[in-house]
């Protein structure tokens, strides 16, 4: 809970700039051409980012890593790190430079409606020539961030947490300060934003080396592709590549299908994500963070029990946290969208669309969370293949789902299939482990999951009382909307918990999986 918390503070202030920086982008460029290339741009480096480094890297890497601290020497853990640092790094450095030479190839691939216009010769052909420029400035970010995301799982291993939570707070930095004093001095502003990105990658590898130093961990990166260790850890994490990374490739299948819709839906898309990742990465993301090396040492001891309980307290404190964040993402959709984004470029209209958006992907919102809880279940025991049979079921799932809802409800369909996907993905990943014997949800959380139920619904009822009417949202100032935003907020959350302490919910306590 001590490590959670860390996390999840330095998570919050990361996410906080976080919606600095949208705001900032949303009155510059709103949802228009300018923003659509920007997010494309920014989307294909940042899936890779999952890939490479803090997805199906960390998920093979941390389980190795704390087996070697565990049972070798200090010197074989060295040993590891410069292996794995150093075959890493060739390959991502393949990969950036690849990508870079191949900017309009992947452009003409997740950009396809961009590209086909372009050969037509179509006033949306100006997006596939702007998009293939900018990935071209964005593409480096993966390299420096895979070696913050490697240097950032060194770290949580011994405990570390706070640094790799509070290091993406400078790439919102680095965007914020491009957006205000770069972007007003080009004639095209997305352009200095790419920059912000590739700056704020620069600077977030360079603030880790410090703290690596510190734990005697920054080594001298070597070539070790059949290196014991290596081996062990691509083995698990080439299945991986695939399961971990599930809801990402779902969302570049997402702005694969809008590239073909009107104008504003991949930026519709983006902002309704954004607000969604909030919480996910507020209490999903550092639930799953703090609990991976735990179940790691659990397996490698071979404590079977303290593994389960640990498991059920990680789906407790999400259902406690992730619960009333969904439904306040639903029922504050429109409210939230006006006081972070509506100003500038970014208008009403623009506030509609994205809120049908952010109505469908928070449905799902539970579910994301829960995956990132009940993966580790899996990847603690080295187990990558069971993960990646549940994704590609999850993925192919996605497919028919956005082809049979995308073009009755447009963009809308997208964000529903996503969140379909993530129902489906969270079910089979809990079943495959209640199968194996890992995890079962025990009795005393079946109560407390209904408790939350009981808090949560008479928090939208509250919510739903206390709502002014649209009209007024309307009219009245940005800090009249602030001030009311955060007194619905405030008033939901606060008798939220009031009705969970009632109640005697308290994630708190030590679990037991007897029943």
């Amino acid at each position: 809970m001590r490590s959670g918390l860390i996390v999840s503070v330095m998570t919050l202030i990361s996410r906080v700039l976080g919606l600095v920086r949208d705001v900032v982008v949303a009155n510059l460029m709103g949802a228009g051409v300018s923003a659509d290339v920007f997010f494309f741009a920014n989307k294909i480096p940042n899936f890779l980012r999952r890939l490479f480094a803090e997805g199906a890297f960390a998920q093979a890497f941390v389980p190795v890593l704390t087996e070697y601290q565990e049972t070798e020497s200090d010197d074989a853990v060295r040993h590891l790190l410069a292996k794995v640092a150093g075959t890493l790094g060739i390959l991502v450095t393949i990969v950036t430079f690849i990508g870079i030479l191949a900017s309009p190839v992947l452009t003409a691939l997740f950009g396809a409606g961009w590209f086909v216009a372009w050969l037509n010769h179509e006033p949306d052909g100006t997006k596939f020539e702007l998009a293939s420029l900018m990935l071209k400035i964005t593409f480096p970010y993966l390299w420096f961030i895979t070696f913050t995301a490697l240097s950032g799982s060194i770290l949580n291993t011994r405990g570390r947490f706070a640094v790799s939570a509070f290091t993406p707070v400078f790439l919102n930095v680095a965007i914020i300060a491009a957006a205000i004093w770069l972007s007003p001095q080009l004639q095209r502003p997305e352009i200095g934003l790419a920059w912000g990105v590739f700056a704020g990658g620069v600077i977030q590898f360079l603030f880790q080396i410090p703290f690596l130093w510190r734990e005697r961990a920054l080594v001298k990166p070597s070539w070790g592709w059949h290196e014991p260790g290596v081996v062990k850890i691509r083995k698990l994490m080439l299945p991986a590549l695939f399961g971990v990374s599930v809801s990402q490739i779902n969302l570049l299948l997402d702005t694969f299908i809008a590239s073909f819709l009107m104008t504003g839906s991949i930026s519709w898309l983006y902002y309704s994500d954004r607000l969604l990742e909030f919480p996910l990465g507020l209490f999903g993301i550092a639930i799953a963070t703090v609990i991976l090396p735990t179940l790691s040492r659990k397996h490698v001891n071979a404590e079977s029990s303290e593994f389960g309980q640990t498991m059920d307290w990680g789906v407790r404190a999400i259902i406690l946290l992730g619960a009333p964040a969904m439904a306040g993402l639903i029922v504050l959709a429109k409210p939230m969208l006006m006081v972070l984004f509506m100003r500038g470029a970014f208008d009403m209209e623009d506030v509609n669309m994205a809120s049908a958006s952010l109505i469908a992907y928070g449905t799902g919102l539970l579910s994301f969370m829960l995956i990132k809880v009940l993966a580790p279940g899996y990847y603690a025991r080295q187990d990558t293949k069971t993960p990646v049979k549940i994704g590609i079921i999850a993925m192919l799932s996605n497919m028919v789902f956005n082809i049979i809802l995308a073009f009755p409800f447009s963009y809308v369909g997208l964000a529903i299939a996503t969140s379909m996907s993530a129902l489906l993905n969270a079910s089979l990943l809990y079943r495959g482990l209640h199968l194996a014997g890992v995890y079962r949800v025990s009795r005393n959380t079946l109560l407390f999951i209904a408790k939350v139920l009981v808090a949560v619904t008479l928090m939208v009822l509250l919510l739903v009382w206390m709502s002014p009417i649209m009209n007024d949202w309307l009219h009245w100032s940005i800090h009249q909307r602030i001030w009311h935003l955060l007194r619905l907020i405030f008033a939901g959350a606060g008798l939220y918990l009031l009705v969970i302490l009632l109640l005697g919910g308290r994630v708190w306590r030590k679990p037991t999986l007897k029943g």
